[in-house]
């Protein structure tokens, strides 16, 4: 007698299971980008200095990372760390222009968004940042492809 393959064997990877997949990572991305904000205007609540300010610079790649993937949700760690990185580094050496100081005088938005001064030590945490959200979105994605095709669906 032939053994029928247990059902979860014939699921095929459609446009369906896809589309779930880019709905799911969106959320979870969109999720990340509220608890970091929160995360930062936490800790510019209880901490000051540079502590904070160096904090706020590793969310800030960190936030930019997961608007990445909200964006493009099928978008490998790697990709998404290294664009995050790539726009937080592009705007701190814009501040050496002087142009987004001349806007964060103008609007409450710029100063968050760009800054007004550039600092060297940015840099690296933003690099920080980067690195920090690498390692969870990488984590997030080993979890979801162990969820959706455990290894007992193979062979």
């Amino acid at each position: 007698m032939r053994r029928k393959p247990p059902v979860h064997a014939s699921v095929p990877r459609g446009a369906a299971h896809e589309a779930s997949g880019a709905v799911r990572g969106r959320a979870v991305a969109a999720a990340a980008a509220l608890v970091t904000v929160a995360a930062g205007l936490g800790i510019r609540g209880v901490a000051g200095g540079d502590p904070a300010k160096y904090a706020g610079d590793a969310l800030y790649t960190v936030l930019i990372h997961a608007l990445v993937v909200v964006l493009a949700p099928r978008v490998r760690p790697g990709t998404a760390a290294g664009l995050a990185l790539a726009v937080s580094w592009a705007v701190e050496l814009a501040q050496l222009t002087g142009v987004p100081e001349e806007l964060a005088h103008r609007s409450t938005v710029a100063r968050l968004v760009l800054g007004s001064t550039f600092n060297a030590p940015d840099l690296l945490w933003y690099a920080v940042g980067a690195a920090a959200a690498w390692a969870v979105h990488a984590g997030l994605a080993r979890g979801f492809r162990r969820r959706a095709w455990p290894d007992s669906c193979e062979g």
